[in-house]
Order: structure tokens, then sequence, then C-alpha cells
């Protein structure tokens, strides 16, 4: 008997937002992000292909844990009502996970080939994603095999980007295989600040956060930061954020507008999404304080990279 971790009804929604299900137990799923489209059509690449050199139209936005998170954070454009935080269900292994969501990819961006504006070479390398960017929904460190996930999209010639909330320095700390590129959320500078935005479902989140961080130095992959700004919420004591920097010194950190999208706008006002402007000043007052630099920008996706 298959266990379902999604109602019928969730689903439903989901897939109406794009969300495309892999596996036969629903906690996996692909959806094309909004730079894939825009990439395929010449119109512009995620701030991640400028930064990093990953091809955006190469690019598979998955999830293996859609239904589990530790937190139900103000911020998050998903429907957090659905989040459970310990995965004692059934769940799908690794390659059947991959390879449903490369289909699920090239069945959603088969309309391009129709498109008079695609870029014929890039929706053609598109059937044959390059990249995983696991970060759709929920948190991926829950899935029971996130290591044999890694090892399997390495073993498919992929990168992958790695996207954690930090509430599972055991798990991160016993990966075998390590990603390409490492994310863990940094959204307060302080524990009041972090329970207030990130709504915390576990005991003890902000000292499971602060025992990721004091690992990240011990990865051998490229590490980042990323801090999503919120304004009216985190853009505030940026002594804060700078000695967490210092104290893990990852590669880069990342400081990024909250967008008013999705579900989000059910929590927030669009007032609490800060111009690029007031994010880069932000940026510049965390950078002078932990010894780091600006060194990129997207306007487009009101980000600045410190390094």
């Amino acid at each position: 008997m298959i266990t379902m971790l999604l109602k019928d009804e969730d689903k439903r929604d989901l897939e109406k937002k794009g969300y495309r299900f892999a596996g036969k137990h629903r906690h996996a799923a692909a959806k094309v992000c909004h730079w894939t489209r825009k990439s395929l059509v010449d119109e512009g690449v995620c701030y991640k292909e400028r930064f990093y050199g990953i091809e955006s139209h190469r690019c598979l936005q998955m999830s293996p844990s859609i239904p589990f998170c530790h937190h139900k954070c103000m911020f998050c454009w998903r429907d957090v009502s659905i989040t459970k935080t310990e995965w004692v269900e059934e769940y799908d292994e690794p390659k059947e996970i991959i390879e449903d969501c490369i289909e699920n990819q090239r069945n959603l961006l088969c309309g391009f080939f129709g498109n008079p504006n695609v870029n014929m070479k890039k929706i053609k390398e598109a059937q044959d994603p390059r990249n995983a960017a696991i970060s759709l929904a929920g948190e991926p460190m829950l899935y029971p095999e996130i290591g044999g996930l890694l090892e399997e999209f390495k073993r498919r010639d992929f990168t992958t980007f790695l996207v954690t909330n930090g509430m599972t320095p055991s798990k991160l700390e016993a990966l075998e295989t390590e990603p390409t590129q490492l994310y863990v959320s940094l959204d307060a500078p302080n524990e009041n600040y972090y329970k207030d935005l990130c709504k915390p479902q576990i005991d003890n989140g902000w000292k499971l956060l602060n025992q990721s961080l004091d690992l990240l130095s011990s990865f051998n992959c490229r590490t980042v930061l990323r801090t999503t700004c919120v304004k009216g919420y985190n853009m505030i004591k940026p002594e804060g954020y700078a000695e967490l920097i210092k104290r893990s010194d990852p590669d880069f950190v990342e400081i990024k507008a909250y967008m008013y999208v999705g579900n989000s706008r059910k929590r927030l006002e669009l007032d609490n999404m800060p111009p690029f402007s007031e994010v880069k000043e932000f940026a510049e007052s965390v950078a002078k304080l932990c010894g780091r630099e600006v060194v990129d920008e997207a306007y487009e996706s009101r980000v600045v990279l410190l390094s």
C-alpha cells in the first residue's frame, strides 16, 4: 500500500501553481523556474548564472521534501500549513525522483518548441538539465536519502545547489557526498528575531542553526549564507549578522530582498518588500562590519553578493 503524504486537494493546488510530482508518494516535485523561462527566450538569466556560472536554461528546480519543514517562515511563498517536521512515512528512492523530475521538466517546457521567440539551441539543451537547485519547497535535509540523492545527481554529472535551514547539523555533518554549493539560510541577527520571523515548529531552532553555521568551514564545497530581507522585520542589527558571518566564514553571503509573491501575501504586505537600494545599503553595512566586500549584484532580483 502506498501512503500519500499530501491530500488530493493540496496536490491539485500545487499542480495549479506549476508543481509536478515525482515518485509515488507525493513528497518530491519539480517546477520550472521563472528565470529558466526567461533564459529560453533570451530575456535574462538568474543571478546564480551571473554569480556562479550555472546555466539558467539547464537548471532543474526541485525538492525531495515538499510537505516537510521545521519552519513556517513569514516570507515563504509556499503554503506552510501543509508542512510537517518529522518524516515517518514511506519515501521514494533518489533515482526514481530524479528521473521523474527530469521528465516533468521536459513536459513543462515542451510548449517552448512552438514559441517563435525561443532560442532553439537553449531549448534543446534544456532537455538535458545539468544543475539541480534543491530548494523548491520544504527542507531537503529531512528527506531520509538526501545523501543518496546528492550521490545520484553527481553520478549523472549534475552540479547541485542545496539549500538548508540549518536545523539538522548532525545530518549535515554526516553527508558523505557534498553538494557543489551549500546554502544555509540566515534570516535573523539573534534568537528573538529568528522566532518572530521564521516561526520554528521545533525547540532549540536557534541553537541548531548556530551548530550548522559552525560546521560550514569544515565543508570542501562552496558555502553560502543567504539572508532574505523583510522590511520591518529583520533589516536591523547588522552587527548581529556580521558576527555570525565571521564565525561561520562562508565563501559568499547573499543578501536578497523578500519578494511579495505566492502565499507570503497572506502573511505580509507589499511594503515588506524592500527596494534594491535599501537591500544594497543594508548589505554594505553588514559587509563593513564583517570585513567583506560587495563583489556583485543583480538589480532585477534585488540581491547583493558579499565575498
